[in-house]
């Protein structure tokens, strides 16, 4: 039998190209690693589905399983885990994250 939240976490980053599993939301991070990520991402003009782990304490146990990977914020697209904060930080900094993302196909916002 299928784990119920690793099945809906499976559906969230499945059906989106770009994920967030972070703390809080884009418009009130609750920590600043999000506050980081969410930065990032809007610097990228690049649409995504966010997922507040402190509102759903089964997600936030669920998703460090699913990616094997302690913290959160944590990043998908594509289907594919990209990581936390600091990776998207240093991802972004060299131009691999924005490159990832046009490689990848991931529609940008005007």
């Amino acid at each position: 039998m299928t784990d119920p939240v690793q099945a809906r976490i499976a559906g969230l980053v499945g059906n989106n190209d770009v994920v967030l599993f972070m703390k809080g939301t884009p418009l009130f991070p609750q920590c600043g690693f999000s506050s980081t990520a969410v930065q990032i991402l809007e610097r990228l003009a690049v649409g995504y589905e966010s997922v507040d782990v402190l509102s759903d304490p089964e997600v936030r146990a669920g998703i460090k399983t699913f990616s094997d990977w302690p913290t959160v914020p944590q990043l998908y697209i594509k289907g594919e885990f990209v990581g936390g904060s600091d990776i998207m930080m240093e991802m972004y900094s060299s131009g691999e994250l924005d490159a990832m993302l046009d490689e990848l196909g991931v529609a940008r916002e005007d």
